[in-house]
């Protein structure tokens, strides 16, 4: 038994109330999708992750993929659930109908991965690239590479990976080595070293299209002159099917703190035979553009991985709380209480679940403006709604992937001594969600790409209207006659909006506004939550959910205000980080 227990009833809730379910599937391109289906769609998945996916979460941590003679193998179980999975297509959920895909909308498919991903964090990391593959190739691709490479990709029946860094270079990706070189029949040759290349090999599918980021001669120099290509691990021949061996191979997997069951590769093109064959994806020197449809889509679905693993470290502590006694709680006729009894214990559960659903919703809402980008009937809400999907989307990837850590974290305190203990599985819960907030973009990286690019958008006046369509949910919960939470709120978003106002004043002094970027950040995430939380109130009350009411008012009236605090770290400048200098630090 893996103890996972798909939150449906969370997940509907979400789509529901706060991804707008019923508007999405009531414009044109999801017209196809009836509400019946739905339902018998989620719980399918919820059936298949509890029974096939759930259970090699254990198993993949303590066997892990290994390297022997060049081939990586997964831990028992992973070949023959992937092959499931196929067989199931779920891998098609949202891809282009096309090329086989199901066209469903975006909020669909994060439903879908929530739960893939809470089942079981390393097996979803290998779909979770394919399908950042599947959206470059459909929007940078040549005809004949997305016939070719697509059908393929969409049912998982070839695996896609992301190759960007390189051992010299970590996140500065203009800083990279590896060569592509024109090999005079329209393709190129490609030699480099890559790594950290997630499931860059393994046994799970019969060929690996990785999408590399290499340099041709004569570009520019930096991120202006990159480049990225498709270099299949066996290149297709003749029907599509994988023929000969390309120039490319793992060397080495990295030994992790957690994931242990994703091969995480050294890749090595073209030692061999004079390059790895690869196909140019998109325009010379327009790498950059192609990794960034890339990243973007990477990057909502690492923010998923840190409430998937909320979510499933929340599971595990509550039946812990259950079970284990001790101490006699304020009341109690027995003498030894389970532990759920005692205020401390269920102050760490209640902050679990509440930021669990906090995060959840802003999740959902994201996805909602990612599908209302593309198919709002209207010009000027597609592009609101793209702008919303562009501002949130580093807010999601850090805010989750920060909050995803301190809960599995919490999970751990909620054991005890216990948790310290690798048998209880608690502790591979924070191992593994540890990696969140590292790829796919630091959260660093993120807060730097929200107050250096977002905040900027339209001379700072998007933000502000963003930030001020939050506000109506003061005066819905007033009316409500949720003083305290409304009172919590209206001061978050005050302060929200003065530390925007700030940086953005503090444009022409780039030091003063990075130094505050990761807590505007994270700050910035957990107010929208909190605005989202107040939604669900609404409609928690409306619905007569007691349990929704009351983690949405724990989150509002207890949690909301850590958020807050973070204000004095946005806007205190960077004066008191260099009054060290370095070389003292």
């Amino acid at each position: 038994m893996s103890g996972y227990v798909a939150p449906l009833r969370d997940v509907h809730f979400a789509l529901e109330h706060i991804a707008g379910l019923d508007r999405v599937l009531g414009l044109e391109p999801f017209r196809h999708v009836e509400q019946d289906v739905v339902g018998s769609l989620l719980d399918e998945c919820a059936r298949f992750v509890q029974d096939l996916v759930a259970p090699l979460n254990r198993v993949g941590d303590v066997e892990g993929s290994t390297l022997e003679d060049g081939r990586v193998a997964t831990p028992p179980g992973f070949q023959e659930v992937y092959k499931a999975y196929v067989n199931a297509g779920w891998g098609t959920i949202g891809a282009p109908a096309r090329w086989g895909g199901a066209d469903m909308p975006r909020i669909l498919g994060v439903a879908v991965e929530e739960l893939f991903t809470s089942g079981c964090l390393s097996f979803s990391t290998g779909p979770l690239l394919t399908t950042s593959a599947i959206s470059a190739v459909a929007a940078h691709g040549t005809d004949e590479q997305r016939d070719l490479f697509l059908p393929r990709l969409i049912t998982g029946e070839w695996s896609a990976t992301m190759n960007l860094t390189e051992p010299h270079a970590g996140s500065d990706v203009g800083a990279l080595d590896t060569r592509a070189h024109p090999a005079g029949d329209g393709t190129y040759r490609l030699a480099g070293t890559k790594i950290f290349i997630t499931y860059g090999d393994h046994d799970m599918a019969s060929n690996v299209i990785h999408l590399v980021l290499a340099r041709i001669a004569g570009s520019p120099p930096g991120t202006r002159g990159i480049s990225m290509f498709i270099v299949p691990k066996f290149l297709p021949a003749a029907g599509g099917e994988p023929g000969e061996r390309n120039d490319v191979k793992v060397v080495s997997l990295e030994h992790k703190l957690g994931i242990r069951a994703t091969p995480t590769c050294v890749m090595v093109y073209g030692e061999d035979r004079g390059g790895a064959v690869g196909y140019l994806l998109g325009d010379v020197d327009q790498g950059m553009r192609n990794m960034f449809t890339m990243m973007n889509t990477a990057r909502m679905s690492v923010g998923i991985q840190g409430m998937a693993v909320a979510e499933r470290a929340y599971q595990q502590a509550v039946a812990y709380a259950r079970e284990r006694r001790q101490g006699r709680a304020v009341g109690a006729t027995e003498p030894m209480s389970p532990i759920i009894d005692h205020p401390d214990v269920r102050r760490m559960l209640v902050t679990m679940r509440s930021y669990t659903e906090a995060m959840r919703a802003l999740i959902y809402r994201t996805a909602m403006h990612q599908d209302l980008a593309h198919a709002a009937p209207d010009e000027d809400q597609r592009l609101r709604h793209s702008k919303c999907l562009a501002l949130l989307t580093p807010v999601v990837k850090s805010w989750c992937t920060e909050i995803g850590v301190e809960m599995a974290s919490i999970g751990i305190q909620v054991h005890g001594g216990m948790g310290y203990i690798e048998e209880t599985g608690a502790a591979q819960h924070w191992r593994d969600a540890r990696i969140t907030s590292i790829y796919e973009g630091t959260n660093g990286i993120q807060a730097i790409d929200l107050v250096m690019r977002k905040l900027p958008v339209d001379g700072g006046r998007f933000v502000r209207s963003y930030i001020r369509s939050l506000w109506p949910s003061v005066a819905a919960l007033r009316e409500m006659e949720w003083y305290g939470a409304a009172d919590s709120l209206e001061g978050a978003l005050s302060r929200l909006e003065d530390a925007t106002g700030r940086l953005l004043a503090a444009s022409d002094r780039p030091n003063r506004v990075l130094a505050g970027a990761s807590p505007y950040c994270l700050m910035f995430g957990g107010v929208a939550a909190g605005a989202m939380m107040a939604e669900s109130a609404s409609a928690a009350i409306a619905a007569g959910d007691r349990d929704k009411q009351a983690t949405c008012r724990f989150y509002l009236e207890q949690l909301l205000p850590l958020s807050t605090a973070l204000h004095g770290a946005a806007t205190g400048g960077e004066e008191v980080l260099f009054d060290i200098g370095a070389a003292d630090l």
